[in-house]
């Protein structure tokens, strides 16, 4: 655990269904109604679902024709990120009025460390709902916030009561916690990745805590060590405002592997939506797009492609990826996997990273 004296007073702050509760702010007969923000058709990609369309079992990043099947009476509204982008604006105006030390994740979220702030506050969650007030009167849309001592256990907490929620895990509070914390909540963890760990005997955090370091390296290779970590509460990675972002992508690991060329190009187009939700998320594009390819023997394959210019619309990611993907020549071997993701980004995103195992 971190030393009393290194404590910091961190919040992570998460916009609830951002992009779904802006169109429902904006259009009233969406309101109450299940919505997904994205396109409808055969090739589509959920962006953002309201939560009653969450309670069918819509999310984002789902295929929008799988949406329909599970609510075939959701509503598909078309993204306007530039509305997104000026809401996110007003939001993180807010965040600067009580610290500099703001590091953006993504139009909808951020953290925060007001360990020192701006009005002297002494708690954390004063000043948590003091923002989620602001962003409410400002915006008209409500936010969850999470505060603890680092950064993962922040992240964990403002999802933890959503929406809407504010959750608090304090120090004294933290080994407990994180024991029976189950492992597919665990930021970082994903389903893959859960599904493995839970081969191996471990579904809560004190499973987790369990296992030797050099055991969780060898089954998870540098991830290993990050989970021996966040097991014990430990997370040093500090708030940093001034962090670029290095790629940004989007990957799907199938059931059933792919053979058939039509299936392969229609997850690829899907996955190229996702990817350039994403950016546009960010507000961050790049001039590099890297296809990845994983075959039922494991075995990767790795296809790049860059650009003079910057990439900054769909049809070009969905071109660049087919490409990519019939040449030298279409995989020979059944898929287990397709990834996409675009680098050497422009300088001009002032965005962090975000750890991205098996999601």
């Amino acid at each position: 655990m971190t030393k009393k004296q290194d404590l910091r007073k961190i919040i992570h702050i998460d916009m609830d269904a951002f992009f779904a509760s802006v169109e429902q702010r904006d259009f009233p007969e969406y309101r109450g109604r299940p919505l997904a923000v994205g396109g409808s058709s055969d090739r589509g990609v959920v962006a953002a679902a309201s939560y009653e369309a969450r309670e069918y079992g819509v999310r984002s990043a789902m295929p929008s024709k799988l949406a329909i099947q599970k609510c075939p009476h959701i509503i598909f509204a078309k993204s306007r990120f530039d509305v997104y982008k000026e809401v996110s604006k007003q939001i993180r105006e807010i965040f600067f009025q009580y610290t500099d030390l703001v590091e953006p994740l993504s139009l909808d979220e951020a953290y925060l460390d007001v360990t020192e702030n701006k009005k002297g506050l002494p708690s954390a969650t004063l000043i948590a709902k003091e923002i989620k007030q602001k962003i409410k009167e400002t915006t008209q849309l409500t936010a969850s916030a999470g505060i603890s001592f680092n950064k993962f256990l922040a992240k964990i907490a403002s999802d933890m009561d959503k929406p809407d929620g504010l959750f608090l895990i304090k120090p004294e509070d933290a080994d407990e916690f994180i024991a029976n914390l189950p492992i597919e909540k665990f930021f970082g963890i994903g389903k893959v990745t859960a599904d493995k760990m839970r081969r191996m005997g471990i579904h809560k955090g004190k499973d987790l805590r369990e296992k030797p370091e050099i055991e969780l390296i060898k089954s998870f290779g540098k991830s290993g060590r990050y989970y021996y970590k966040i097991s014990r509460g430990e997370d040093d990675r500090q708030v940093k405002p001034d962090r670029i972002r290095k790629s940004i992508g989007a990957e799907r690991t199938f059931e059933e592997d792919l053979s058939n060329e039509g299936d392969i190009m229609v997850v690829t187009f899907q996955i190229a939506e996702m990817v350039y939700e994403r950016l546009q998320k960010a507000n961050a594009f790049g001039k590099t797009i890297t296809l990845k390819l994983k075959d039922l023997d494991f075995q990767i394959n790795s296809r790049s492609k860059t650009f003079k210019h910057t990439i900054t619309n769909l049809e070009e990611i969905k071109n660049a990826a087919n490409e990519l993907l019939h040449h030298p020549h279409l995989p020979q071997k059944p898929l287990r996997l397709i990834g996409i993701s675009i680098s050497n980004l422009d300088n001009n995103n002032r965005l962090g990273t975000q750890l991205e195992i098996d999601f």
